[in-house]
């Protein structure tokens, strides 16, 4: 009986303690699911505080983005992102698609005037950054036309190189945002490298290269051609802001010195500046110039057009490892090469090169010399001086004539000179068997036996060398040359055809005063008669008003405009 209570109590206790364990899991099933409860609740309320909280902020970025693009376009609101496609182009001007030309018309953007953009690349930015932190990829321009295709914006060289100074991006995309830029008052720039301020009134050349832009900003490089040299200028500073307008505006303009050395100067255009009477030693590579400067002061310069002095260029060369040639140009020619300059000596070694200009009232200024290295690399000795004349050329023709006209002379069958009857037969002996006369048609020239030999002709123009110049007279002047402009010519055809015909060559225009390529023949044919250049032709077209009557007339019209209007002479 005992046995049974005890294994009935015990079951109870079991059942008992089962039924607390069912009890207290369910109690924390139910614990657990209302944390899981709370936590998911707490969750979702988060979720749903961050989501309201990205909305306002977008909302925010969006409002604040807007208030910047009205506020940078003065009430103008155009912002889209394009595709960046390249064109080749001068200046700044880019092109958009014809939908953005409807969209800024209907805000009347036509009617303030000319539009400006600012362009920046697209690439993702810190939430909350401002976009203006990206100011080295980002620059200003103008529009030229609206013909791009939907999507895109075609962009000039120049907007090309400064938007994308870094790694170019598969498909580059730009951020295009019209901009309201305030009238430039100052400008500071500085060359990248040496040779800038070397060219004639360098300022005008660097006004005209900004004629084809419409803006400037600040760490943009501007490009500033000069016949086929390039060179780069940074813009430093800017004034009234770091964007401006340069159109119908007057621009103070400082440009520094740049940072370069004369250290890698033969693979520049740089003019090292050359003293009258000093040395300058040099070498220079083959196929390369080495450019010097000297300038003839007033004083000197009336002593040369009056014939009593000479200005001599002299080059001292090592004919043992190479060859130079030397050429000579008077500005505005800065930089002669073997098609255009104005004095050139081809001589093996040294030479000495005698500069008479054409004009006599043309004396005066800068010069350059160019030394090409025609073979190897050729070491040098460069030097210019003011040598007086010495009038002998008088006393050997008063000396030539006496001797001519003395009674008692007979002319040498063999050499054909005057000599004494007395020893006629004594000279024509020794001559016949020492002297030997050149056989070429108008040569004539009287040689010893020993260097006969060495006396030759080019078939090509006759001219007379010495064996051992032949080879280098024929690759200067008789090989063809090409010309830039497609024309191929021989040497002395191609200066000509550089100085006259050439459409790129550089010319100062009568009109704008400045030093441009002439391009080729004008259309008009009166511009051809008064030997007007392609560019003179479209520079005269532009009209200014008349100093007497006020009237709007061509640049090219208006000396004949004062004849016939106001009989002036």
């Amino acid at each position: 009986m005992d046995f049974e209570l005890r294994s009935a109590r015990e079951k109870l206790e079991r059942e008992q303690r089962e039924r607390m364990q069912r009890a207290k899991a369910k109690a924390d099933r139910e614990r657990r699911a209302k944390a899981e409860a709370a936590r998911r609740r707490d969750a979702l309320e988060a979720s749903n505080r961050e989501r309201r909280l990205d909305a306002a902020r977008a909302q925010e970025e969006a409002d604040q983005k807007m208030e910047e693009v009205m506020q940078l376009g003065k009430g103008i609101s155009f912002s889209h992102m394009f595709e960046a496609l390249r064109y080749d182009g001068p200046g700044d001007k880019i092109k958009l698609p014809p939908s953005s030309f409807k969209d800024l018309s209907d805000q009347g953007a036509l009617d303030k005037g000319p539009m400006y953009f600012r362009l920046s690349k697209v690439r993702d930015r810190v939430p909350g950054a401002s976009p203006d932190q990206d100011a080295e990829e980002a620059t200003c321009c103008g529009v030229l036309e609206f013909t791009a295709r939907e999507g895109s914006a075609q962009l000039p060289s120049h907007v090309w190189n400064n938007l994308f100074q870094s790694d170019i991006p598969d498909v580059p995309l730009i951020e295009v945002r019209y901009a309201s830029l305030p009238k430039g008052t100052y400008a500071k720039l500085k060359p990248e490298g040496m040779g800038f301020s070397d060219l004639p009134n360098h300022r005008a050349v660097l006004e005209t290269a900004l004629r084809n832009h419409a803006t400037l900003s600040e760490n943009d490089v501007v490009m500033v051609n000069y016949g086929q040299l390039q060179y780069k200028l940074k813009v430093l500073e800017l004034k009234p802001a770091s964007s401006v307008s340069v159109l119908e505006t007057d621009v103070e303009v400082d440009i520094e010195e740049p940072d370069s050395v004369f250290d890698n100067e033969e693979n520049q255009h740089v003019l090292v500046p050359l003293e009258t009477g000093k040395v300058e030693s040099g070498a220079v590579e083959e196929g390369k110039f080495r450019y010097y400067k000297f300038s003839v002061e007033e004083g000197v310069a009336e002593k040369v057009a009056s014939g009593c002095a000479n200005i001599e260029v002299k080059i001292e060369s090592d004919t043992s490892g190479g060859d130079t040639d030397i050429y000579v140009s008077r500005h505005p020619l800065v930089f002669p090469t073997q098609h255009r300059h104005e004095w050139s000596s081809h001589e093996m070694g040294s030479k000495v090169l005698i500069l008479k200009p054409k004009d006599a009232t043309l004396v005066s200024g800068l010069y350059s010399v160019g030394v090409y290295g025609f073979k190897a690399t050729a070491k040098f000795q460069l030097s210019v001086a003011i040598k007086d004349v010495i009038d002998s050329h008088r006393i050997g023709e008063q000396g030539s004539v006496s001797s001519a006209g003395n009674g008692d002379s007979v002319v040498c069958k063999n050499c054909k000179r005057h000599i004494s009857s007395r020893t006629s037969v004594l000279h024509e002996a020794y001559c016949v068997r020492h002297n030997v006369i050149c056989m070429h048609d108008g040569c004539g020239v009287v040689l010893r036996k020993e260097v006969a030999a060495d006396h030759v002709h080019c078939s090509k123009c006759g001219q007379a060398f010495q064996q051992r110049e032949m080879e280098k007279h024929m690759k200067v002047f008789h090989e063809p040359l090409n010309c830039p402009c497609g024309v191929v010519l021989e040497k002395e055809e191609m200066v000509k055809h550089q100085s006259s015909t050439c459409p790129f060559r550089l010319i100062v225009c009568r009109f704008c005063g400045d030093t441009v390529q002439a391009g080729g023949q004008p259309l008009d044919v009166r511009d051809r008669l008064r030997n007007m250049c392609e560019h003179e032709s479209i520079c005269g077209s532009r009209t200014a008003p008349c100093g007497s009557c006020g009237r709007s007339v061509m640049l090219k019209e208006m000396d004949i405009h004062a004849i016939a209007v106001h009989q002036k002479s």
